[in-house]
């Protein structure tokens, strides 16, 4: 099976066209929603899902839910003065996976006697010896 065979059938499979175009229609929505608000705003508001009428977005925190809900009819009006028709805005708040900071990296010493050690042992190997320039 060639390659251009094989992309003639992925691109013309009828699951695989409605997903392309349903990703392409967000990514539409997307532009539209970060054009419509304020800058603090949108970073953190992304298009989740378009189900027939319905548009629905994740925000980062309730706090910022809360002001896009109050926001939703007037948001509604300004898609539908872009060309897109939604009948209602679902806000859900999106949660991010926590992961706490990793730990510093222990902290290694060397006695006095040890580097004292080391350092009689460099003197003792040759000059030119990779050893002995790892050691000083």
């Amino acid at each position: 099976m060639s390659t251009s065979s094989i992309d003639n059938f992925l691109g013309n499979g009828t699951a695989l066209s409605r997903l392309q175009a349903h990703a392409g229609r967000l990514l539409r929505l997307q532009r539209q929603l970060d054009a419509l608000l304020p800058d603090y705003m949108a970073r953190s508001c992304k298009v989740a899902n378009l189900k027939g009428e319905e548009l629905v977005l994740h925000v980062d925190s309730a706090g910022l839910a809360v002001k896009l809900r109050q926001a939703v009819p007037s948001l509604l009006t300004d898609f539908a003065r872009a060309g897109v028709l939604l009948r209602d805005i679902k806000v859900k708040v999106a949660v991010r996976e926590y992961r706490p900071a990793p730990p510093p990296p222990p902290s290694r010493h060397i006695s006095d006697s040890t580097r004292s050690g080391l350092d009689q042992l460099a003197d003792g190997l040759p000059a030119d010896s990779p050893l002995a320039k790892a050691l000083k």
